[in-house]
C-alpha cells in the first residue's frame, strides 16, 4: 500500500480515454478556427488587428536602416529572444506557487503574441484568443498532467517551439501553400483543379521537363556512381593515390554555375574558327562543327555530362573510404580460397560497401531531380532541354504562372519523395544492426 508523505495532495488520475477525448476535442478545435481564420472572406476596409508591432513591420524599419546598424540590432534582438527562452525553460519548471503562474501565463500570453506578431489579420482578435486559449489550455492541461510532473511538458515545448517554428514557417507552410496553389490559375484566384497537373504531362514544356528529369535520375547516379567506383578500386594503396583523388575530387567543388561556363566553352559552336575545344578537334579531323546544344537529340546528354562530371568525385570519395572498412581477413580468405580479382571484388568488396553504395547513388540521384543551374547557364532550357527544376522557375518568374510552377513543385516533390522514404529506412535498418 502507498503512503503518501503528510502535506504532499495526491493528485486524481484521470482515465487514459478521458485524457485522449480532451486533447482531441481541443485539437480539432485549434484546427477549426484556423481554417475559419485564413479561409473567411476579407471585410473591405478593415484595419489589420495587431499589437501596434509585428515581424514585418520590423523587418521593414530594419530594412531602411544602414547595414552597420541592421547587424547590432539583429544581434540585440537574437539575443532577447534566446534570453526570454532560456529563462522559462530555466524558471518555469520549478515547482511553487510563483512558478506555477508563470507557466500558465506563458501557456496563454505565448500563443497570443506569436499570432499577432507573425501576421497581424483583419478583425480577427476573437478568433487569435480563441485559438490562444485552446492552445494554451491543452499545453497547460499536458503539462499539468505528466508522469514526470508539473513543468516537463512546459520546458519540452519550449525547447522544441524555435525548431518547429522555423520548419512549420519554412518548410511545412511553403509546401501546403504550393499544394493549394497548384490547384488554381496563373494568378492564382480561379479554380482550376488537375488541369495545371494535365498541361504538365501534355504542354511541351511540362512534358519535355518531366521526361529529361527521368534520363537525368536514371542516368547520372548509375554512371558517376560506377566511374567513381572503378576509379576507387585501381587507386586503393596505389602510389600517389592522394594526388589522384584530388585530380577526381577538384570539380566536386565548382559550383554547378561555374561547371556549366566551363562547358558552355567546351561546347561552343560558331560559323569559321571555333573556339570550343570539341568542335576544335572535330574540325582539326576534318569533320563540321556541330551545334550540341542546340541538337535537341544530343543536348541532354552533353548537360548530363557536365553534371555526372561534377558528381564522380563525390562517389568516388565515398566508396573509397568504404573499400578501405572493408576487413582485410575477409580478402585475404577470399585470395586463399583461389578467387581472381574479380572475384574478390564481386563477392567481398561490393556486399561490404553496399550501404555506400546505396547513400550514394539516392544522394545523387536526389540532386539530379533538383538540378537547375546548369541547365539555366548552358541552355536556358531551349530545345527541349529544360528539366523540372528549371521550368518549374521558368514558369513562376518568366510567365508568372503560378499554377503550372506548384503544379510543376508538386511534380518534383513526389519524384524525390519515395527516394527520401528509402533512405529512412536504410538508416533505420543500419540502426537496428549496430
Amino acid at each position: 500500500m502507498a503512503v503518501v508523505s503528510p502535506g504532499v495532495t495526491r493528485r486524481r488520475r484521470i482515465p487514459r480515454s478521458v485524457t485522449g477525448a480532451i486533447v482531441a476535442v481541443a485539437a480539432i478545435g485549434i484546427v477549426a478556427l484556423f481554417l475559419v481564420l485564413v479561409t473567411r472572406p476579407a471585410t473591405t476596409g478593415a484595419v489589420p488587428t495587431s499589437l501596434g508591432f509585428s515581424l514585418n513591420s520590423f523587418f521593414r524599419f530594419l530594412g531602411g536602416l544602414h547595414p552597420l546598424v541592421q547587424i547590432p540590432i539583429m544581434v540585440v534582438a537574437f539575443a532577447a529572444v534566446v534570453a526570454i527562452i532560456l529563462v522559462l525553460i530555466e524558471f518555469a519548471p520549478r515547482p511553487g506557487r510563483g512558478y506555477f503562474v508563470l507557466r500558465l501565463a506563458a501557456c496563454f500570453l505565448i500563443p497570443v503574441l506569436a499570432f499577432m506578431m507573425l501576421r497581424p489579420l483583419q478583425n480577427a482578435t476573437l478568433y487569435v484568443v480563441g485559438i490562444a486559449l485552446l492552445a494554451g489550455a491543452l499545453l497547460f492541461f499536458a503539462d499539468y498532467r505528466a508522469r514526470e510532473g508539473s513543468g516537463y511538458v512546459f520546458q519540452l515545448v519550449i525547447f522544441l517551439a524555435p525548431a518547429a517554428l522555423l520548419l512549420i514557417l519554412g518548410l511545412v507552410y511553403p509546401a501546403l501553400s504550393t499544394i493549394w496553389q497548384s490547384f488554381f490559375d496563373k494568378t492564382g484566384k480561379t479554380f482550376v483543379g488537375l488541369e495545371n497537373y494535365a498541361w504538365t504531362f501534355t504542354n511541351p514544356d511540362g512534358f519535355w521537363s518531366v521526361i529529361n528529369t527521368l534520363i537525368w535520375a536514371l542516368v547520372a547516379p548509375v554512371i558517376s556512381t560506377v566511374i567513381g567506383l572503378v576509379y576507387a578500386v585501381f587507386i586503393d594503396k596505389a602510389r600517389g593515390e592522394k594526388f589522384l583523388k584530388v585530380l577526381v575530387f577538384m570539380p566536386v567543388a565548382i559550383s554547378f554555375v561555374g561547371a556549366g561556363i566551363i562547358w558552355k566553352f567546351v561546347y561552343d559552336y560558331r560559323e569559321g574558327s571555333q573556339i570550343g575545344l570539341l568542335n576544335a578537334i572535330v574540325t582539326g579531323l576534318g569533320g563540321q562543327p556541330v551545334s550540341w546544344l542546340s541538337n535537341e537529340v544530343l543536348n541532354t546528354f552533353c548537360l548530363l555530362l557536365v553534371f555526372i562530371w561534377t558528381q564522380t568525385g563525390f562517389a568516388m570519395v565515398i566508396l573509397s573510404a568504404a573499400i578501405k572498412g572493408v576487413p582485410t581477413e575477409q580478402i585475404e580468405a577470399a585470395r586463399l580460397d583461389g578467387a581472381n580479382a574479380w572475384e574478390v571484388f564481386r563477392n567481398v568488396t561490393v556486399p561490404g560497401i553496399r550501404s555506400s553504395v546505396i547513400v550514394v547513388l539516392t544522394t545523387i540521384t536526389i540532386a539530379s531531380l533538383k538540378v537547375y543551374d546548369i541547365v539555366a547557364v548552358m541552355t536556358g532550357g531551349r530545345n527541349n532541354s529544360t528539366v523540372l527544376g528549371f521550368e518549374m522557375v521558368n514558369q513562376q518568374q518568366r510567365f508568372q504562372s503560378y499554377g503550372h510552377s506548384s503544379a510543376l513543385a508538386v511534380v518534383l516533390f513526389l519524384f524525390v519523395l519515395p527516394l527520401i522514404i528509402y533512405n529512412v529506412r536504410q538508416m533505420r535498418k543500419q540502426k537496428e544492426v549496430r
